[in-house]
């Protein structure tokens, strides 16, 4: 009777140099290939054929791949898919050594993976900061495979109230390292820091816990007055608080800005897609005042590639606070930067006939329509040349007490007055 296993011996394993497959019997078979030998399991599950790989013929000998093979047969005769079972093995093992693997070792690693892919280090600083602050105490020496509802409320609930924002974040973050966490083979199970059908049952919504609270902003009738006072100030933080109005940009796109990104022949600034808040480039027109405010600021400009509005250290920008210590030193502690950009927007709505469209684009907002994103191809630069002129004119025009309005001075006689040095 011919063997059904066996065939193969350790001579013969030895010698196999032709690239082939080899039988053992018993569905194991030598594997050759230009690579090298490896062995195989071939069986049939539930009429279908597969194969179980066991290993290189350089680390398991004949008598190896045998009783691998001799194993996967008695988890078939047990009706266990071998295939499937090593995975959960594997997957046991990893578990275990998740043992070790903290909260915040996951933290950091979820980071560390993401961090090319963040605009800037101040977010990924900003990510650190909240989990040790806040889920450090309470879960970021435990293993990640133990985090449950239990500790992520214990984490959320003493901040969910006081700190809705910021418990917004941290509930977010957590979800995002334990789903990393759980694709790594870390953990297994769901993940208890989801909102959506599951803390949503056990935490009030953040929108019903405190009402949103929007950006201090100058009813747009003020403006001119509150900009006649602005140009009283002395300093480059003056300027560029001016600037950041009339273009009504961000803060960290003004301060940001680099000599070559202005063209100031075409009148034009250009902020580079990393800079934006959208991710995408960002053109913007620049009006006789801007033009005139950007002549004043090259008395400072120390090189080609310099920023706009240097610091007060060499190399570097305004500070990101400097906008806050002018507006309170002007005793306009109720205002804020970016409630400037609500002015403009509100100045479009009731006193202009451009669509709504234009000012969106001009505030650089992102287009939530992924169909209208679409078809949207250009950024409706000539309309924004428009409105822009219009905007730098209305806040160039103060109203006097019998109703009637006046021009302010020239932008340039009023930058050769003030001392910017």
């Amino acid at each position: 009777m011919a063997r059904t296993t066996g065939r193969l011996t350790a001579l013969a394993v030895a010698r196999a140099k032709r690239p082939g497959m080899y039988a053992d019997g018993g569905g194991l078979y030598l594997q050759v290939t230009e690579r090298g030998a490896s062995w195989i399991y071939r069986f049939m599950l539930n009429k279908r054929a597969r194969e179980m790989g066991l290993g290189p013929f350089t680390l398991f000998s004949l008598s190896d791949a045998r009783a691998k093979a001799l194993d996967a047969r008695r988890l078939r005769y047990e009706g266990i898919d071998p295939i499937e079972a090593r995975k959960a093995q594997r997957m046991r093992a990893r578990l275990d050594a998740a043992k070790a693997m903290t909260f915040q070792q996951c933290a950091e690693a979820h980071i560390n993976a993401h961090r090319p892919g963040w605009r800037t280090s101040k977010h990924a600083a900003q990510w650190q900061a909240t989990l040790v602050a806040y889920a450090g105490p309470v879960m970021g020496a435990l293993p990640v495979q133990t985090i449950d509802t239990a500790l992520v409320l214990k984490v959320l609930e003493p901040i969910w109230i006081e700190k809705p924002e910021t418990a917004g974040r941290v509930r977010g973050r957590i979800e995002a390292v334990l789903d990393w966490a759980k694709a790594r083979g870390y953990r297994q199970g769901e993940n208890p820091a989801r909102w959506r059908g599951h803390l949503d049952k056990l935490l009030p919504a953040r929108a019903k816990v405190r009402k949103v609270e929007h950006h201090a902003a100058l009813p747009y009738s003020e403006l001119p007055s509150f900009l006649i006072g602005l140009r009283e100030q002395e300093g480059i933080s003056a300027c560029a608080l001016e600037f950041t109005i009339l273009t009504a940009g961000r803060t960290g796109e003004v301060i940001g800005a680099r000599w070559p990104e202005l063209d100031l022949i075409n009148k034009t600034w250009t902020v580079p897609a990393g800079r934006m808040k959208a991710g995408r480039e960002h053109r913007v027109p620049l009006s006789a005042r801007t033009l005139a405010i950007l002549e004043a600021m090259q008395a400072h400009r120390h090189a080609d590639d310099g920023f706009v509005f240097p610091g007060g250290k060499p190399g570097k920008p305004l500070s990101n606070m400097a906008f806050l210590m002018l507006l309170r030193r002007m005793g306009r502690r109720d205002l804020t930067v970016h409630g400037f950009r609500s002015s403009f927007r509100d100045w479009v709505a009731e006193r202009t006939n451009f669509p709504a469209e234009v000012a969106e684009m001009a505030l650089a907002h992102a287009v939530e329509s992924k169909v209208e994103a679409a078809y949207r191809r250009g950024d409706l630069f000539e309309k924004r040349r428009r409105l822009m002129q219009q905007w730098a004119t209305f806040c160039a025009t103060a109203p006097t007490e019998r109703g009637k309005v006046i021009l302010l001075a020239k932008a340039d006689d009023r930058f050769q007055q003030r001392r910017i040095g």
